[in-house]
């Protein structure tokens, strides 16, 4: 089956419940054999963003409820270190969040952790809890990437180390034209997605 195939939504699943379990088949089957996470995210960030597109019963290409945006925001740590720099990352670098593979409109490149945190995904991150947005011009702090976005949700990617130790690496962050666009259903399954990418990487 070709990749892309990986995004249909077959006509037979009616509920969210359906399409997240199908989704989370899809995904494990992307995942295999690959465990970069540079990689996996950019094909989970697509499968996420094309399978929603493709469910109309409650997202779809209707421009009054689609998802407009999906991806993630890595720690700036896990990523490369710049060509030619030979000193240790400047101490504000290690308290970002900074922009990875998504589907959508050009977003932030990066996003405050620490000191002074702002906004869903900085919560997300630092509370490590999903946090469900059901009217974003109503949240304290909100970063409007895009003006048209009106409801989010924003898993974080919670890495179980060896020595019992939990790490934030990351968060998965999805958007919507809708107001009130997730519920407990989008919640639980997008928790199981970050939960099969964590576990499908290195990091």
């Amino acid at each position: 089956m070709p990749h892309a195939d990986s995004s249909l939504v077959p006509p037979s699943i009616k509920t969210k419940v359906e399409f997240w379990e199908h989704v989370h088949a899809q995904l494990e089957l992307l995942l295999d054999g690959q465990r970069n996470w540079v990689s996996n995210l950019a094909n989970a960030a697509s499968l996420i963003y094309n399978s929603l597109l493709a469910f109309p019963t409650f997202f779809g290409p209707d421009r009054n409820k689609a998802v407009n945006w999906c991806g993630f925001y890595v720690a700036s740590h896990l990523f490369p270190t710049p060509r030619g720099a030979t000193a240790a990352a400047p101490a504000h670098e290690n308290k970002r969040l900074l922009l990875g593979p998504f589907c959508g409109k050009p977003a932030c490149q990066f996003i405050t952790v620490h000191p002074t945190p702002r906004g869903v995904c900085a919560d997300a991150f630092n509370q490590r809890r999903t946090v469900v947005v059901p009217e974003v011009d109503l949240y304290p702090g909100h970063i409007a990437c895009d003006g048209e976005t009106k409801s989010e949700i924003v898993c974080p990617l919670i890495v179980q180390r060896e020595d019992g130790t939990e790490e934030a690496v990351g968060v998965l962050d999805v958007d919507c034209l809708a107001v009130g666009g997730f519920d407990a259903d989008d919640e639980m399954g997008l928790n199981r997605i970050s939960e099969l990418v964590v576990s499908a990487c290195d990091w």
